[in-house]
């Protein structure tokens, strides 16, 4: 059992600082001995879960985590189901769950309006984050490190007139986010469409998203207000469900 607590130790240092470090960085951050990360990391590396950089020999977590991450979120996305469907009967608009997975939001669950006009995006549709109001909520609520790296390597390409291009700009956007408690996207991944996302944010250490999306005609004003209040109070909901039910969910490799 102490062998487990201090692998998983070595992997959440990894994924909170978001960066690769040495043996002696992860030793001074678990307070554990040299020979036991040594032992621990080599376990590690072999199983995929973490990979050493054969120029550095510097360690960063490994791909096999975003397996585990994908196969976690499609089970959230089963048992979060319920929880958009009240979101759709409480806003008449669509609801929608994600997570953060290699650089990209993933869509994992979707309740849709029973409007005639309504949106949809299909479940495990990959887009960049940066236009989106769930990908905000995701980059928003990983260390800055992290968030600057995935933008760096993805790029803020316009997907619409209004989508935010300007890497300084972004960031104080991502400040906003944390600052409100939720993200817009007004039209800036698709002309027509506004979307409000919330953070969920279980005691496991799990990022993902809720949004409601709809015509920017009835996501404005009043309407938008309530509607965030809405989500907040589902988001809740589902908190509490996950935590209660020790759901054993893992950050996807911080998304990167």
């Amino acid at each position: 059992m102490q062998s487990v607590e201090r692998a998983l130790d070595v992997l959440e240092v990894l994924a909170t600082t978001g960066r690769e470090m040495g043996i002696s960085e992860l030793g001074q951050a678990t307070k554990l001995p040299y020979a036991t990360i040594h032992r621990l990391t080599a376990t590690l590396v072999a199983r995929g879960y973490v990979r050493q950089d054969p120029r550095t020999r510097k360690y960063v977590l490994g791909a096999r985590l975003v397996e585990l991450g994908s196969a976690a979120g499609r089970m959230l996305g089963g048992s979060a189901r319920p929880h958009l469907e009240r979101l759709v009967e409480l806003t008449g608009e669509t609801a929608n769950l994600a997570l953060l997975e290699d650089g990209y939001v993933v869509y994992i669950a979707q309740a849709s309006s029973r409007r005639m006009v309504r949106m949809f995006t299909e479940v495990g549709n990959r887009v960049l984050p940066h236009s989106t109001a769930v990908g905000k909520v995701l980059l928003a609520h990983q260390p800055r490190t992290v968030a600057e790296r995935i933008l760096a390597r993805n790029g803020l390409p316009a997907s619409t007139e209004h989508t935010i291009t300007d890497l300084p700009a972004f960031l104080q956007e991502l400040d906003r986010v944390r600052e409100r408690g939720y993200a817009l996207d007004l039209e800036e991944q698709e002309e027509g469409v506004s979307c409000v996302a919330v953070p969920l944010l279980p005691e496991n250490g799990l990022v993902a998203a809720m949004s409601v999306s709809g015509p920017t005609g009835r996501m404005g004003g009043d309407r938008r207000e309530q509607i965030v209040e809405h989500l907040r109070d589902v988001a809740s909901e589902l908190v509490t469900w996950m935590d209660g039910e020790s759901v054993d969910l893992q950050p996807t490799a911080n998304g990167v």
